[in-house]
């Protein structure tokens, strides 16, 4: 048995119903040409020969008694894998717009516990020829970056895939119901090691403490502590800050992972920092579409990895920090600025305490209190009345460089299909592929249904910083002579039209002072008066 760390129990006990703690991605595949077989008993079969690769496929739960402590991990010898791997197919026509909208259905239901926390699904019918795959697993086996490692043993990075050796027999084992005894010992022991490594990085602890609360002295040897400017206790009540139900609404789109890093290069800023501003500016759009853009900044709750280069663990090492999305701020490019500067900050305070963030901790006689707590702060739906911590959930994952395959077929697209959660019912996960970033906007169905103009808004938010990159090299080509400035002026209009337009409404460009203006408006009255919180 292995046992769960305090931080992948966590997400065990404050799973419920209406927020399930399970993350996944959609990939849509093109076929192999002239191909005609079946291609969910294809996929089936290179499932049942990579299943060994990853130990989140086959582990599952044993529960301790009267849940007094965290569960264990015990090897699962008989996984049915037709529960696991599944054939859907969309009704006609089969667009992309009803593929994501069936992925949000799927990603609304809870896994089973009582087998190991993962579902494949492949779907057909889509009009394009195409099929997908839409994976999830419980985030109590696995975190982003974990994720990536486990696509690495599954996926190939060729046409035809690796021979894989099959796994050595193992003697079987009928672990499926432990004895209570050989849990509560298991449970006491655990415990004990985890109190005594929590006494022991004790000081470490204390160390990043005081390195974030006590200033370091300046050049005449005074501490003068002010807080971040980037940090914030609360964010502002927005539509999207409520309780949730268990129904999803999910959104995918693609933006050109050279154009964005062009952005950031021309301004100065990182990757991060462009997918948080482009982030920012269509949240920006977005709520003031509803006459519910606060006056104060949004807040973005950003996890951050722990993990050591190399390590390719399956469970949590993630923290999660907050940040300023300066959507007080009307122009694109100051918003940017305004990030960069604050994500800097963020920085160089995680660089002081990650290292002592603990994801392991005792929790012996905890779990069934934190499971009571976090349903009674969903059923009081109490995220309706108390101050956000952070307006919404932001999270950049790196992926592979290069195109991947999945049974023969090339997959196109990663779209990431994360959580939303009480309080903040809009997640977006970013997830680079293939010279692509891949976006996917998860969100409580109930409280945020248009999500797909949230994803449009998106695209025009990106189309007006990269126009505003361009004309800005232009402008430092003529200044440093490079260029005369007639043909300067040209330059802009051309680069134009290589522009990729997703749709009529991405090619909106606002001019620079001007703030971000809904690009069609709708009545505010569609949404119901409890989301319409006045903005703080």
């Amino acid at each position: 048995m292995h046992h769960l760390s305090g931080l992948d129990a966590m997400f065990l006990h404050i799973e419920s119903p209406e927020m399930p703690m399970h993350v996944g991605s959609l990939n849509v595949m093109d076929l192999p040409p002239g191909y005609e077989g079946d291609f969910y008993e294809d996929a089936k079969a290179h499932i049942a020969a990579r299943i060994h690769l990853a130990k989140v496929l086959t582990r599952k739960l044993a529960l301790m008694p009267f849940d007094l402590s965290n569960p264990v991990w015990i090897d699962d010898d008989d996984i049915d894998l037709d529960h696991h791997v599944r054939h859907e197919t969309l009704p006609k026509p089969g667009t992309n717009r009803q593929l994501q909208q069936y992925v949000g259905r799927l990603h609304s239901t809870l896994l089973d516990r009582s087998r190991p926390l993962w579902e494949f699904f492949i779907i057909d019918g889509l009009k394009s020829g195409q099929v997908a795959l839409y994976t999830k697993a419980h985030h109590a086996a696995i975190d982003g970056q974990a994720g990536v490692a486990v696509a690495k043993a599954i996926f190939d990075f060729e046409p035809v895939g690796r021979v894989v050796k099959p796994p050595r027999p193992n003697v079987r084992r009928n672990d499926y119901q432990l004895g209570i005894a050989e849990l509560a010992g298991a449970a006491i022991r655990n415990t004990v090691l985890e109190t005594v490594k929590l006494v022991q990085t004790a000081p470490t602890i204390l160390r990043a403490v005081r390195d974030v609360v006590v200033p370091e002295k300046d050049e005449n040897g005074k501490r003068n502590w002010r807080p971040p400017s980037n940090l914030r206790l609360f964010g502002p009540r927005t539509l999207m800050n409520v309780a949730i139900t268990n129904q999803r609404s999910f959104a995918g789109r693609t933006i050109s992972l050279a154009e964005t890093k062009m952005i950031g290069k021309t301004f100065g800023a990182t990757l991060n920092d462009v997918v948080m501003a482009t982030t920012a500016g269509a949240m920006r759009r977005y709520l003031q579409e509803y006459e519910n853009l606060p006056v104060k900044s949004l807040v973005a709750a950003v996890p951050v990895s722990l993990r050591e280069a190399g390590n390719t663990d399956t469970n949590n090492q993630v923290s999660m920090t907050v940040m300023t999305l300066a959507t007080d701020i009307a122009d694109p490019v100051e918003r940017l600025y305004a990030i960069h500067t604050a994500s800097d900050a963020n920085k160089a305070m995680m660089g002081r305490v990650k290292g002592a963030i603990p994801t392991d901790f005792p929790m012996l006689g905890a779990p069934w209190l934190i499971s009571s707590l976090a349903s009674l702060f969903g059923r009081s739906r109490a995220a309706n009345v108390l101050p956000p911590l952070a307006n919404i959930i932001i999270s950049n994952v790196p992926g592979s460089p290069v195109p991947m395959y999945f049974a023969g077929a090339k997959m196109v697209s990663y779209y990431p299909v994360s959580i939303a959660t009480h309080g903040m019912a809009l997640n977006i996960t970013v997830q680079s592929y293939a010279g692509r970033l891949d976006y996917g906007l998860i969100a409580c169905r109930r409280a945020l249904p248009d999500v797909n103009d949230l994803g449009d808004y998106l695209l025009a938010e990106h189309q007006t910083l990269l126009v505003r990159a361009q004309q800005h090299a232009a402008q430092q080509a003529v200044e440093s002579g490079v260029v005369d400035a007639a043909p300067a002026q040209k330059a802009t209009p051309k680069a134009d039209k290589q522009l990729s337009a997703p749709s009529d409404e991405t090619a909106v460009k606002l001019p620079r002072r001007a703030a971000a203006k809904p690009l069609a408006a709708k009545p505010a009255a569609k949404r119901p008066t409890v989301r319409r919180a006045k903005a703080a």
